[in-house]
């Protein structure tokens, strides 16, 4: 072996080292995490749902990326076959395979399965809207949302106290108006707005509501059924409505009955 071959193969010998030290090392934190990962692709990229309607919202997405991967699939799997089944033979004198055009059951089949599909889905989205849109006459707890240029007042009614956070725009949601919410309770939002089209969006349950001027109706209001999942949450402004739109931003407190009671106590009556 000659020495420039031998001084070649030193290098690469180098290199290959530290490739499989880091490929090793990626391994080992991809199993680390793994259990998180699968959390989130179970959930198609979805932040985790604190709400009973959140979990509806989350079925009816993971329902829809499934049907659509399978017609992906089914696709992709036409278009690999008509390109290997259906080449120009090397032998062949025919300039054109023969058309299959006014092939009158290939055109019912291409008409009738989207149809299918497009009715499956009205179906499943139909009935999941409505259940969130469902306001029922016995709430746990009332908060008056009221969205203006660039901030948040929340007014909370509970057992006949009322307690109200009023916001100013500010660059991290941990610095905005926070509404505090129990575990395992169904909260009725009405929401209001004195100037612009707002919207009032808390990723974590997964859907958001315009906050339209002067629609003072049913479609004003939305309720939910809080989890058992204590944490605080992100919440902003999901409508372009003004200059300050990106720091219209506040956050949801998830507590305890016990800590919401404490809570409730000490705010009832005083603005923050």
């Amino acid at each position: 072996m000659s020495p420039t071959r031998r001084a070649v193969r030193r290098p690469l010998a180098r290199r290959r080292v530290p490739r499989a030290a880091a490929l090793a090392l990626l391994v080992v934190s991809a199993t680390g995490c793994s259990n998180q990962a699968l959390d989130e692709w179970s959930r198609g990229g979805m932040p985790e749902g604190i709400t009973t309607q959140a979990e509806v919202v989350q079925n009816l997405w993971n329902g829809s990326w499934i049907a659509a991967i399978a017609t992906g699939v089914v696709v992709t799997a036409l278009i690999l076959w008509a390109c290997i089944f259906h080449r120009k033979k090397k032998n062949s004198k025919d300039e054109l395979p023969p058309q299959v055009r006014y092939n009158l059951p290939i055109e019912i089949l291409y008409t009738v399965v989207p149809i299918i599909m497009v009715s499956v889905f009205f179906y499943f989205t139909a009935r999941d809207q409505e259940v969130l849109t469902k306001v029922s006459n016995t709430p746990d707890l009332t908060v008056k949302v009221e969205a203006f240029q660039w901030s948040w007042r929340f007014t909370t009614s509970y057992q006949d106290k009322k307690a109200e956070v009023v916001g100013m725009p500010v660059s991290d949601y941990r610095k905005g108006p926070q509404l505090v919410l129990p575990v395992n309770k169904k909260v009725l939002f009405e929401l209001h707005s004195p100037d612009v089209i707002h919207s009032f969006w808390v990723p974590a349950f997964l859907f958001k509501r315009d906050v339209i001027p002067g629609n003072i109706n049913k479609n004003n209001k939305f309720e939910i059924t809080t989890l058992d999942k204590p944490g605080v949450y992100a919440g902003r402004c999901a409508e372009l409505c003004g200059v300050d739109h990106s720091r219209m931003l506040f956050s949801v407190k998830l507590v305890s009955q016990a800590e919401y009671d404490a809570y409730i106590a000490g705010q009832a009556g005083r603005a923050q």
